[in-house]
């Protein structure tokens, strides 16, 4: 039996990457395999996202509408199995349940009822509990042998003392969970991105206040060589293994020289299967763990792909496809079969907002309605297009009274309208005359509106065919023989939907009275003065004053960027993202990969301010 761990940074792109979740799943050959960050919101979860063949899956996603926090992270467990209904396999659950407090699965449950939930736990409220749960960073499978949790551990920087906080109720709770089962004799399987480094083996860059970091003493505690009751699988298999890294920053390419930490891990604590009672010679993890290791054909940075590695110059020379993390796993040995059960009601296959609800006659009938007025709307408009026109004067009569509801419209008797779905009504001569006009009036609107939609969309394709050295001439040049529509545009650089409020009302805000025809043949001249003050230049002529203008803004920017001092090559310029009093200001630093300080061909550490001394870090 296999078991993997992966934080995927993304299923939508994990998927993509392997061009199906089935092959994603089939290239593990595991029978459980346990996602981290899969970054999905609960109301875009589709069945493509999380079911396939021969697989069951058990996912959790964020609750909380909390800003930033939003399809952020999220858990998911896929299970491989032959018969989804009814098996004899391991690998396919007895129960599941999302979340670790027990709130989500019995939201009418008091605190009471939970067992886990000691004494010294009597500070959390209910909602307090519940906000653990509420970003989807945990799914438990109950699979008879061993309680696995597929676990996402928060990440929370020194100066965060709202995420510090939250971080330690999470593993304090946790840990109450873990300790509640082994107390009812049950064996525990903790598999994921914990988001915690545990020993300076472990950590590229571990400094002197390594060890004192307040959740990696956690971590050791729970260790059994520190008198905890769990097992580091990983360590147990390769106790002196260095550089056995899971992860690496993606900003700052330390894949290359493999910078990086294992906060990726597989724990266990509970009793051997065998039935025997001489501990010195049974384990579990001596008698059923075959194998635990990291699978790092999975890394983004392969070394047949990176001949120059330590070029990566921020990126750009070298493509990094895939997660900033790499895949662990555990392969079980001896472990026997499990009673007939059923697939848990958990299981996705039966999340309604996954496999869809039954339609009901009149929903599909009402589709069909729609479906038909809509088509009737848009024959409508394609007359319009053609030249017909809506008379509104036939819309009241002579009497007064409104001749047709909202969504008829007449014609000329040249045209045809019988092929619209939507028959004329008569009203009866107690309506008022006020509200069928206005219904009609707003009928008409809506096509004025949807034609006015299609000249914007031709205006706006003539408009974006603008030369590169238009971008470049002073506005004098322009204003020879252009005219202040034109000159609105070629002032204004955003979008032609956000651009002057002329270009959004109709032909006639331009002083042509005559046909569109005669609008479109101004837009053509206008176009022609804004690419040159030769019209009659050629498709080449254009193109190599296009590639001189390039060269000159290369030459620009290129003059503007430092060098670094390590290896006297251009610098890359960055943006601060952390909130603070630095908050979107520039900098520039070495574009070299991040590495050890060791490595000459590893980032040299230059740093400067942008329009500032240049100083170190």
């Amino acid at each position: 039996m296999k078991i993997v761990s992966y934080n995927v940074n993304g299923l939508r792109q994990r998927i993509a990457q392997f061009g199906s979740l089935r092959n994603l799943l089939n290239s593990f050959d595991a029978d459980i395999i346990c996602f981290q960050e899969t970054k999905l919101r609960r109301q875009e979860v589709t069945a493509d996202l999380v079911m396939t063949h021969g697989y069951e899956s058990f996912f959790s996603c964020t609750r909380t509408s909390q800003k930033g926090r939003t399809g952020y992270s999220g858990v998911i467990t896929f299970c491989r199995v032959k018969s989804a209904f009814s098996s004899d396999e391991v690998a396919l659950p007895l129960e599941a349940e999302e979340g670790f407090t027990g709130i989500l699965g019995n939201s009418q449950t008091s605190k009471d009822n939970l067992p886990f939930l000691l004494e010294d736990l009597e500070e959390f409220s209910k909602d307090e509990l519940l906000s653990l749960d509420s970003e989807g960073r945990c799914i438990i499978t109950d699979h008879t042998h061993f309680v696995l949790f597929n676990v996402y551990g928060p990440r929370a920087v020194s100066d965060d003392t709202e995420r510090i906080q939250f971080k330690q109720n999470f593993y304090r709770i946790l840990q109450k969970r873990w300790e509640s089962l082994l107390h009812q004799g049950r064996r525990i399987i903790v598999v994921g991105d914990l988001n915690i480094a545990p020993f300076a083996i472990d950590r590229c860059d571990a400094g002197p206040d390594f060890e004192n970091n307040e959740f990696r003493i956690w971590f050791k505690s729970m260790l059994i060589e520190n008198g905890g009751q769990f097992s580091d699988v990983f360590r147990a298999k390769h106790p002196d293994r260095r550089e056995a890294y899971t992860c690496w920053s993606q900003n700052t390419g330390a894949e290359v020289f493999n910078f990086g930490s294992r906060i990726d891990h597989i724990l266990f604590s509970g009793s051997c299967l065998h039935e025997s009672d001489d501990l010195q010679c049974h384990g579990f993890i001596r008698c059923h763990v075959k194998d635990c290791d990291i699978l790092t054909q999975y890394k983004r940075c392969k070394p047949e792909s990176t001949l120059s590695a330590h070029r990566w110059k921020g990126g750009h020379s070298i493509k990094l496809e895939g997660s900033d993390h790499a895949p662990v796993f555990m392969r079980l040995h001896e472990i026997p079969e499990v009673s007939l059960h059923n697939t848990p009601s958990l299981s996705a296959r039966y999340v309604p907002m996954v496999h869809g609800v039954q339609q009901t006659l009149v929903s599909v009938l009402m589709k069909r309605r729609v479906f038909e007025q809509t088509k009737s709307c848009e024959m409508a408009k394609e007359d319009i297009a053609m030249g017909s026109t809506c008379e509104r004067e036939e819309l009241v009569n002579k009497a007064g009274l409104s001749a047709t509801c909202s969504n008829e419209c007449h014609f000329p008797p040249s045209q045809d309208c019988n092929g619209s779905i939507l028959k004329p009504s008569r009203v009866s001569e107690g309506s008022s005359q006020e509200a069928d006009s206005k219904s009609a009036s707003e009928f008409e609107k809506s096509i004025i509106r949807q034609c006015n939609k299609s000249n914007k969309k031709a205006r706006n394709s003539q408009w974006s065919q603008l030369s590169l050295r238009s971008f470049f001439q002073k506005k004098t040049d322009v204003d020879n023989g252009v005219n202040d529509s034109c000159i609105n545009y070629s002032n204004n650089q955003e979008e032609p939907s956000q651009s002057s409020p002329h270009l959004h009302e109709t032909p006639t805000v331009f002083d042509h009275p005559s046909s569109p025809k005669q609008y479109e043949l101004d837009d053509d001249a206008c176009d022609q003065d804004l690419a040159g003050p030769n019209c009659s230049s050629t498709q080449e002529e254009k193109s190599n004053v296009a590639s001189l203008e390039w060269q000159r803004i290369q030459r620009l920017m290129q003059n503007s960027i430092p060098v670094c001092k390590g290896h006297k090559e251009p610098c890359i310029a960055r943006v601060v993202k952390k909130q603070g009093s630095n908050f979107g200001r520039r900098f520039y630093v070495c574009a070299r990969a991040e590495g050890p300080e060791s490595n000459p061909e590893a980032n040299c550490g230059y740093f400067k301010w942008a329009a500032s001394k240049s100083r170190k870090k």
